[in-house]
């Protein structure tokens, strides 16, 4: 099981030490960050929380909105996506 978890659905106010507080509940966080728009300087309203543990994750993903983070396909890089 994979450590890292996304959490969608937070409040554009939640910084990264609440959502590391509020993890906390369900063992040691390893690391909260919170995704910013880079060009408002605002909370996208998502992030990620790494757990020390499989369990502890487990158990974040019961108490708490938070999925496992899953692999993606890589992306095409460059203008346009390499269609030019």
């Amino acid at each position: 099981m994979a450590k890292k978890l996304y959490v969608g659905g937070l409040n554009y106010s939640t910084t990264e030490s609440t959502l590391k507080e509020a993890f906390s509940a369900a063992g040691t966080v390893e690391s909260a960050t919170v995704i910013m728009d880079k060009m408002t300087n605002r909370s996208k309203g998502f992030g990620f929380v790494e757990m020390s543990t499989d369990e502890e994750a487990q158990k974040a993903i019961e108490m708490f909105e938070a999925k496992p983070m899953e692999p993606r396909a890589p992306r095409a890089g460059g203008f346009g996506g390499g269609k030019f």
